[in-house]
């Protein structure tokens, strides 16, 4: 299924989309009424058509009429369309509209379990049945999925309906309304094998098989994907039934081994050497070499046979190609694989930028970022001006100066395989806690630590926030200074605001003053008027995109400590950069040599 996309129209129905139980879906949200969306769109008929012909999953917080009047246009093959919903603004009602054979009644009973009520599903199947035969439950697949009308329609008309399981938890099937007669026709097959059913015959796929793998470092990803389709193949088996892939942690960073799960759409986890030599015994083939390299006597059929449990079993032993090795594990009788309990995921650190705090300045990468992660990790303050967007994810703050432990935090936590996000303000990678995760990694080396996913997603900066608010400041060449000396040398410092002013740089100052820091803002300033004029236009913003925002325009011998603190951007023009007037409003730019170029042309 693809990303959903959640429809809000208001801003109430904007603030109750966190509420749906759906970290995965994307924030949809009419401009002028609801901005603050990962996406705006501005004509509703027309942007629901988009999504509903692109195949994404539609969540309407809206009345259901809204949603059929826009899409029946577009209406024609009902085994094609998207899941549609229609849910109440207040949480009341979650209908699921359309795609009920393609996950709309699993999405809408989801999300009504989310929200504490019942969807009204109104599939005929789903009702008197209480099973969705083309609709089966996550990690389930169907082989021949026009075999299921036939099949309902004879359990609906009380016929005789035969079931045969060879693997699986089927229990979905048997624990309902549903009644089987063994060897009738219709019938339902539960097989991880290869088998095509027919028209008459349904054939489900259950999760049942652990897919261990091995490879050398930087093995081409095409020749581990060649070598499990071959063992597949060559045992019968479908790769519909592989529930996981599977192998030891030190391969958490391997290219083929992720791009192998890509490829077939499972998860893929991973187990220490210890877990995997607690399998020795089980083990086919047991390698002392692999046991010197690695400390456990097999990886692709340890990794399999741990992913199974003490209930299953080894069904294909190791398998080689040149660079990679493959085994298969199936799951015990009457079980499903949960990737969730097994072994562990790789872990992922996102470093995030939320700008100022505006929900409007964060980027619909942050947002994706923030709503897919298991743990947040950040200054107080920032997870607080986020906490719509975090909603009950466990989060963990400290103190605007413990900068250090924040972000090793993060990072173990992601060791441990989690996916946590590090909540810096403005743009991670701007005087913030970016440089300090990857100077932690280049510091310690650690092994865990290096297997880690580790992204960095920009925001809007303070100088960019502070330059839009006044117009143009910073349209031609800049730079930015932190005035904080608690990290860099003052004499370091010094030098570089030398080099900014005789540069003539618009210069940004972060960190201006502190309680017991003063001396250097005035340095700055003096620097900065030896070498451009008095009058130089002067910006001070502060506490930007939040409440109590102001913003100052001052000359720049008027620049003194006490007009501003910590929570201030001062911005200082270069000797080009011009402050005017417009009507009611002020603003300040630097030009670039237009009105010259014009001239000369």
């Amino acid at each position: 299924m693809k990303q959903p996309a959640i429809i809000a129209l208001t801003k109430d129905g904007l603030n109750f989309a966190s509420r749906l139980g759906l970290p995965d879906a994307e924030i949809h949200g009419l401009a002028g009424r609801a901005d603050n969306a990962v996406v705006t769109f501005t004509d509703t008929i027309e942007h629901l058509g988009d999504l509903f012909k692109s195949g994404r999953p539609i969540i309407g917080i809206c009345a259901a009429g809204i949603l059929i009047r826009a899409l029946a246009p577009l209406l024609s093959d009902k085994r094609s369309e998207p899941p549609i919903i229609a849910v109440a603004q207040d949480g009341s009602a979650v209908v699921p509209l359309l795609g009920g054979h393609n996950g709309a009644n699993r999405l809408a009973a989801s999300i009504a379990n989310a929200l504490g009520t019942s969807a009204a599903i109104t599939t005929a199947g789903d009702v008197a049945l209480g099973v969705a035969l083309d609709d089966p439950p996550p990690g389930w697949s169907v082989t021949n999925v026009a075999a299921a009308k036939p099949v309902a329609a004879a359990l609906l008309a009380k016929q005789a309906v035969g079931l045969q399981a060879v693997s699986g938890d089927f229990a979905w099937l048997t624990e309902t309304n549903v009644e089987f007669s063994e060897g009738s026709t219709p019938s339902i097959t539960v097989t991880h094998k290869v088998d095509a059913g027919d028209g008459e015959r349904l054939v489900l796929r259950p999760p049942v098989l652990a897919l261990g793998v091995g490879c050398e470092r930087d093995c081409d990803p095409a020749e581990l994907i060649s070598l499990a389709q071959e063992t597949l193949t060559q045992a019968g088996l479908v790769r519909q039934a592989v529930a996981c892939v599977v192998s030891i942690d030190v391969k958490a960073d391997e290219n083929a081994v992720h791009a192998l799960a890509d490829h077939l759409g499972v998860p893929v986890r991973f187990f220490s050497a210890a877990e995997l030599e607690t399998q020795a015994s089980r083990l086919a083939n047991p390698s002392d070499v692999v046991f010197a390299e690695v400390g456990c006597h097999g990886v692709a059929e340890g990794a399999a046979l741990a992913a199974v449990g003490k209930g299953g079993e080894l069904i294909v032993p190791k398998a080689k190609s040149k660079r990679a090795t493959c085994a298969l594990g199936l799951a015990s009788t009457n079980t499903d694989i949960d990737p969730d309990t097994v072994g562990k995921k790789r872990g992922r650190l996102t470093v995030v930028g939320i700008g100022p705090g505006s929900d409007g300045w964060r980027t619909p990468a942050v947002t994706n970022a923030l709503a897919g992660a298991d743990e947040v990790v950040g200054y107080g303050l920032y997870l607080d001006l986020i906490s719509n967007v975090i909603g009950d994810k466990p989060r963990h703050d400290s103190k605007l100066s413990e900068e250090e432990a924040r972000v090793r935090l993060a990072i173990e936590r992601a060791a441990e395989g989690l996916d946590v996000a590090l909540v810096s303000s403005g743009d991670a990678g701007i005087y913030a806690l970016a440089t300090l995760a990857f100077e932690l990694l280049d510091r310690e080396d650690k092994p865990e630590w290096n297997r880690l996913d580790i992204s960095v997603e920009p925001g809007v900066s303070a100088i960019q926030a502070a330059a839009a608010r006044m117009g143009a400041p910073i349209g031609h060449d800049f730079c930015t200074v932190s005035l904080s000396d608690l990290l860099t040398p003052w004499e370091v410092i010094e030098n570089r605001l030398q080099a900014a002013a005789a540069g003539d740089f618009i210069t940004a100052l972060y960190n201006p003053v502190s309680k017991r820091r003063r001396r250097q803002l005035v340095a700055a300033r003096d620097a900065m008027l030896a070498h451009r004029p008095a009058e130089t236009p002067v910006i001070l913003g502060r506490n930007l995109g939040r409440d109590g925002e102001t913003l100052d325009v001052i000359r720049l011998d008027e620049l003194e400590p006490d007009r501003v603190d910590m929570l201030t951007l001062v911005l200082i023009g270069n000797s080009q950069t011009r402050h005017i007037r417009r009507g009611q409003r002020e603003w300040v730019y630097t030009p670039r040599g237009y009105a010259a170029k014009m001239v000369g042309s």
